[in-house]
C-alpha cells in the first residue's frame, strides 16, 4: 500500500503509556508516519506475549495494553474514554478519519480511505493466537474468505464427502422449465474406490441369463462382505454419486425379480438378501426416494453421450443432440444394444425433446381460460405432441431390429406390472390435460408418480391445481375448447405410441407400430 502520512489532533485528557502502543481504531500522527502497513501490522505493545500478527491482518483493530483484551473496558488505573497517546506522538481517539479528499488537521489531504467497519458475527471464531492477539481475533469478525473456517460439512454435503460443492438439490428447488425431470448434470459413468464391486455387479447382473444367476451374484458378493462394506460408506456418497449408485442398485433389484418389494418391509427378508436390502434402504434414505426401481431412475440416470462434446451445453440438449450410449448395458460388450436398452434410451430422448411440454405447462398455470395466450399454449402443446409421437414411430424401427433375450423380455414385464415404466414428461402433459384420472381407475395417477423424486411429486401436484382453470375448457363449447380437446387427444395418441413402443420390446412381434398405435 506504500507510506502514507496520517495526522490525528487530540481533544482530550491526554493519558501517558510507556512504550508503543497500538490502539483499537485507526490512527493519525501531526506529522509524516515512515511505518510501511506490513510494518504497523507486526506492532505490538509492552507486554504482549502473543506472536505478530500477520500481514492480512493489518486493516483490523489491535487490542490496546491500557484495556482488557477480552473486553471493551479499560484496565484498572486509566480513566474511561481516555486517549493513550504514546512517546512516538501516535494518540488514539473515536475521531473519524478524514476521508479521501478531505485535510487534516496537518492541511495534508488523506491519500487513502479509512478502513471500513466489519460488521459483528453472531457465530463463534476459531482461535488461533494469544495474548491480545488472540483477543482480537475473538472480538473482530472472521472477516477473512476462508480464513478460520470450521471444518464441519456444509448443509447438502455427506459427512466426508471431498466433492466440493454442496449439492444443488438441497440448495434450490427444481426447476423443470430448464432440464425437466432430466437429472442436472450427465450421470456418473464410473463410480470409483469401493463402489467399484456395486458397478461390476450390476453390469454382471444386467446381462446375467436368468433371475437365479442374478441372485446367486449378490450372494456370493454378500458371503464376501462386499455388501456391508457398501453399506458403511453411504453416508459419505455425494448426491450426485448416490444417485448414480440408486441406478445400479435397480438394475441388480430388477435383475433378481425383486423391483415390486420394499426393502425395510419385515417380509422382503424373505424375498431378497437381508445385506443387500440394508444396502437398498440405505441408498433409498440417501436420497431420499423409496420406490426408485423404476423407468426414472433405470433410463435417466443411465445413459451417456458416446463422445465428449467440445463445449458445455445444456444437458436437454445434449441428450437431443448427441449420440447416447447406455451406461449399464443390458446387452453383453461387443454385442449390439438390445431391445431393452434401445426402449431406455428412447425414453431419454423423449424426456429431452419433451422440456417444451413442462415450459407450456408453467405458461398454463394459473392461466384463465378466457385469457388470449391459453388457446395459443393448447396449440404448441399439439404440435409439440405430435413431434414426440413421430420421435417415437422413428425409434421403433431400430428397437424391432434389435435382440432381445427371455429374461430381458421378463425385466420389462415386471417393471410394467408395476406401473414403473411411464416416462415423466407423459405425466406431466397428463397434469396439464387432466385426461390420466378419467382413462385409469382411481388413484392410478397416484400409483405411477410414486417412482419419482418428492421434488417432481410436488411439482406435478402443483401443475394439477394450477391448471384446473385451463382444465374448464373440457366442458364448454367453441373455439378454445376444440383446441383444448385436440391437446387431450394428441396426448392420448402419444401415449397409445408409447405403450405400443414398449410392447414391442417385451413381446416381438411383426406388426408395425404405426398399426398398434
Amino acid at each position: 500500500m506504500g507510506d502514507t502520512a496520517i495526522t490525528k489532533t487530540t481533544t482530550a485528557k491526554p493519558v501517558t503509556a510507556a512504550g508503543t502502543v497500538t490502539t483499537a481504531e485507526p490512527v493519525r500522527a501531526t506529522g509524516p508516519v515512515t511505518l510501511t502497513t506490513a510494518e504497523v501490522a507486526t506492532t505490538a505493545g509492552p507486554g504482549a506475549p502473543g506472536p505478530a500478527r500477520p500481514a492480512h491482518a493489518a486493516g483490523l483493530p489491535v487490542a490496546s495494553p491500557g484495556t482488557s483484551p477480552a473486553t471493551t473496558e479499560p484496565a484498572p488505573g486509566i480513566p474511561p474514554g481516555a486517549r493513550i497517546p504514546s512517546t512516538g506522538g501516535i494518540s488514539s481517539g473515536p475521531d473519524t478519519p478524514p476521508g479521501p479528499g478531505r485535510p487534516s488537521a496537518a492541511g495534508t489531504p488523506s491519500a487513502t480511505p479509512a478502513p471500513a467497519a466489519t460488521p459483528t458475527s453472531p457465530l463463534p471464531t476459531p482461535r488461533r493466537a494469544t495474548g491480545p492477539a488472540r483477543a482480537e481475533e475473538a472480538t473482530h469478525p472472521a472477516a477473512r474468505e476462508g480464513k478460520g473456517q470450521s471444518a464441519a460439512p456444509r448443509p447438502g454435503r455427506a459427512d466426508g464427502d471431498p466433492d466440493g460443492p454442496a449439492d444443488a438439490a438441497t440448495i434450490a428447488p427444481h426447476d423443470p422449465c430448464a432440464h425437466g425431470f432430466l437429472p442436472e448434470r450427465p450421470p456418473v459413468r464410473s463410480l470409483i474406490g469401493t463402489w467399484t464391486r456395486l458397478d461390476a455387479m450390476a453390469r454382471a447382473a444386467a446381462v446375467a441369463p436368468d433371475r437365479e444367476a442374478a441372485v446367486a451374484l449378490v450372494e456370493r458378493a454378500h458371503r464376501a462382505d462386499e455388501l456391508a462394506a457398501l453399506r458403511q460408506r453411504v453416508s459419505r456418497l455425494s448426491l450426485r454419486n448416490a444417485e448414480a449408485a440408486a441406478m445400479r442398485i435397480a438394475v441388480i433389484a430388477v435383475s433378481c425379480g425383486w423391483c415390486g418389494i420394499d426393502p425395510q418391509a419385515p417380509a422382503a427378508r424373505e424375498v431378497a438378501d437381508e445385506a443387500f436390502l440394508g444396502l437398498w434402504a440405505a441408498i433409498a434414505h440417501r436420497i431420499g426416494h423409496d420406490q426408485f426401481v423404476a423407468l426414472p431412475t433405470l433410463a435417466l440416470h443411465n445413459w451417456a453421450p458416446e463422445r465428449k462434446p467440445r463445449r458445455h451445453i445444456p444437458i436437454d440438449q445434449l441428450a437431443r443432440t448427441e449420440t447416447l450410449v447406455p451406461i449399464v448395458r443390458w446387452a453383453p460388450e461387443g454385442q449390439p444394444l438390445s431391445r431393452l436398452d434401445r426402449l431406455m434410451l428412447a425414453a431419454t430422448r423423449l424426456e429431452a425433446h419433451g422440456i417444451w411440454l413442462f415450459r407450456l405447462a408453467e405458461t398454463l398455470a394459473g392461466r384463465s381460460p378466457d385469457d388470449s395466450s391459453t388457446p395459443t399454449a393448447l396449440r404448441r402443446m399439439v404440435r409439440v405432441q405430435h413431434a414426440l409421437r413421430a420421435q417415437l414411430l422413428a425409434e421403433a424401427a431400430e428397437l424391432s431390429a434389435a435382440p432381445a433375450t427371455p429374461q430381458q423380455r421378463a425385466v420389462l414385464g415386471a417393471l410394467a406390472g408395476q406401473g414403473a415404466l411411464e416416462p415423466p414428461v407423459l405425466q406431466a402433459a397428463d397434469a396439464v390435460l387432466g385426461i390420466g384420472a378419467r382413462r385409469l381407475r382411481e388413484g392410478r395417477r397416484q400409483l405411477l408418480r410414486r417412482h419419482l423424486p418428492a421434488q417432481h411429486r410436488a411439482w406435478l401436484s402443483a401443475m394439477d391445481r394450477h391448471c384446473a382453470p385451463v382444465r374448464t375448457l373440457a366442458h364448454r363449447g367453441g373455439p378454445d375448447a376444440a383446441v383444448y380437446r385436440e391437446a387431450q387427444e394428441s396426448l392420448i395418441a402419444l401415449r397409445r405410441t408409447y405403450t405400443a413402443l414398449v410392447q414391442a420390446a417385451a413381446r416381438p412381434t411383426e406388426a408395425p407400430l404405426t398399426r398398434a398405435a
